[in-house]
């Protein structure tokens, strides 16, 4: 492949605690066993950080499980910490779980098409199934309180009666169901979100410590933004010794152009993606000392001898709002709402050479812009952009204003990407999205509503993919500084994955004292000196991604 100059690639740290992450370079590998029972609740409280030199047991799953833990250098100021926690249960089954009618879909892979509904949804369809002659049972699905959703029922979920021990006599019932006109799936109840679950899980920490650290931190998205890449390639294209999938990002070529962050992104300062507005976002610095989870505001506009034009965006499909969080023109919502694309007929979108091959087609104006001048006008959107050029395309009304430009005018492009007042757009910062936030100043703060995570009215959302257990992949910083980057391998028998709370937990007993989750789910993955490192969940194996986080 081809591959264009891209800019300098800046990434974050991630601290766990002192015991576990000494000096990369005067680290040997280690291994310590923790099992839960061993540490007294009264010297290190469930959601206090843990003093250095006492590594504490994760509180995932039942108490008293078995924890390992393995420490090995980076690179100098960087360690991999691998938590292997409980075993495989064989008490756990294959279970058949039957649709009702649908409440939301998404073409993300990453959200399930099942259903939960009211309870008297959920009894006319197990009625409808024992008179086709399955037995089913009606259980109530409850969620914890986040720290903007109370706790309470969500719904209702109907499974059969009957369970299996394999997956293939699950299939053979969900072939059944589906010729007797019901929708189902084959389910492993060890991906419910069950407290008292045994494992297993795998748990990959990288840290970087500030005080020996003398490798670079950015993050990078390949040759363009709107081309995928695999988090192994990335890591690969930019020679970092460590890299994990970052943002969240379009797939679906009806949502954008696939790989387009779906939020905030600034790279070694190059703002190239505006933000999902009211969402966090992860900050670093090259050299990891300033790691934080913000919450950036984005401000755009075309400037020019006439007038302003407000910006509604900056390298995405006009139009189109991946994950909404835009402006009250947004249909349906100017709120953000997760793995949902809003639409708007009228906006102002600008574009750099990094968002691809070309700008994207379609009616409406489009200017191109060179050293702050009007190099091109034209009634309909599409071109390739030069070196050094930029460009704006307008639709429905908005377009009017463009189309007054001449060739010859002084115009520009203003933008920035502020939190508290501060620019985050300047050199070397890196930016990328996320949500929700999983820890805010040392407490567990998971911002589900806020984030777009809660969607009242389809509970199916929530249950899938806040409550149920995925691959997740989220990064932090301790006390101390430091950066930790995190994955932990899900949907697999012998990986269970983690639920929203509990990943919350998990990053609270690593030791930050600040958290955000990232893209998950087959996206998740960590690649350690050319080598990928987890086990993806995709049957296809490591996903083409939008960005990654690396360190070099």
């Amino acid at each position: 492949m081809t591959r264009t100059r891209r800019p300098a690639v800046v990434l974050a740290a991630v601290a766990v605690p002192a015991a576990l992450v000494a000096a990369a370079t005067a680290v040997p590998a280690s291994a310590t066993s923790v099992p839960a029972t061993s540490v007294p609740a009264t010297s290190v409280p469930e959601h206090r950080h843990p003093r250095p030199g006492s590594p504490t047991a994760l509180h995932l799953g039942a108490p008293g499980l078995p924890e390992s833990r393995v420490t090995t250098p980076v690179q100098r100021g960087v360690t991999r910490t691998v938590v292997t926690r409980g075993t495989a249960d064989p008490a756990l089954r294959w279970v058949v779980e039957v649709n009702m009618p649908a409440l939301g879909s998404s073409n993300d892979p990453d959200t399930p098409t099942r259903s939960i509904q009211d309870r008297a949804a959920a009894d006319a369809q197990r009625a409808r199934l024992a008179g086709a002659g399955f037995p089913a049972v009606v259980e109530e699905v409850r969620r914890p309180a986040a720290a903007d959703v109370p706790a309470g029922v969500l719904g209702y979920r109907l499974r059969l009666v009957e369970r299996t021990a394999d997956k293939a006599a699950a299939d053979a019932l969900v072939a059944r169901l589906k010729a007797a006109g019901f929708a189902s799936r084959s389910w492993y109840s060890g991906w419910d979100g069950d407290v008292a679950a045994k494992g297993p899980w795998t748990v990959n920490v990288i840290t970087i410590d500030p005080r020996t650290f003398r490798g670079r931190l950015g993050a990078t998205y390949g040759p363009d933004l709107e081309r995928r890449e695999k988090t192994s390639a990335l890591a690969g294209f930019t020679r970092a010794t460590a890299a994990i999938n970052a943002g969240f990002f379009v797939m679906d070529p009806t949502a954008g152009a696939e790989g387009d962050p779906a939020g905030a992104a600034v790279y070694d300062g190059r703002l190239l993606s505006e933000t999902v507005v009211g969402r966090p976002a992860l900050a670093l610095d090259p050299k990891a000392r300033h790691t934080r989870v913000v919450n950036p505001v984005w401000t755009g506009e075309l400037v020019h001898a006439q007038g302003r034009v407000r910006l509604d965006g900056i390298n995405r499909v006009i139009g189109l709002i991946r994950n909404c969080g835009g402006d009250l023109t947004d249909l349906p919502t100017a709120l953000p709402l997760h793995d949902v694309t809003c639409r708007d007929s009228a906006e102002a979108v600008a574009y750099t050479r990094e968002f691809g091959a070309r700008t994207p087609s379609g009616r409406g104006a489009e200017v191109v812009l060179h050293r702050g001048r009007v190099i091109a006008v034209h009634t309909s959107r599409g071109t390739v952009l030069g070196r050094g050029q930029t460009s704006v395309q307008a639709t429905g009304q908005t377009a009017a204003a463009l189309a007054r430009l001449r060739v010859g005018d002084r115009a520009g492009v203003e933008q920035a990407l502020t939190d508290d007042g501060r620019r985050l757009d300047r050199k070397g910062t890196t930016v990328v999205n996320g949500g929700p936030e999983l820890v805010r100043d040392g407490a567990l703060h998971v911002t589900q509503k806020r984030d777009g995570m809660h969607q009242p009215d389809n509970p199916s959302f929530d249950y899938g993919w806040v409550l149920q257990r995925n691959p997740r992949t989220f990064a932090g910083v301790d006390r101390a500084g430091r950066t930790m980057l995190v994955t932990v391998d899900g949907r697999q028998l012998g990986e269970l994955g983690l639920s929203i709370p509990e990943a919350a937990q998990v990053a609270k007993d690593l030791g930050m004292v600040d958290a955000i989750n990232l893209d998950g789910g087959g996206s998740t993955a960590m690649v350690v000196r050319g080598r990928l490192v987890t086990h993806p969940s995709d049957a296809t194996g490591e996903r083409p991604v939008g960005d990654a986080i690396v360190v070099r």
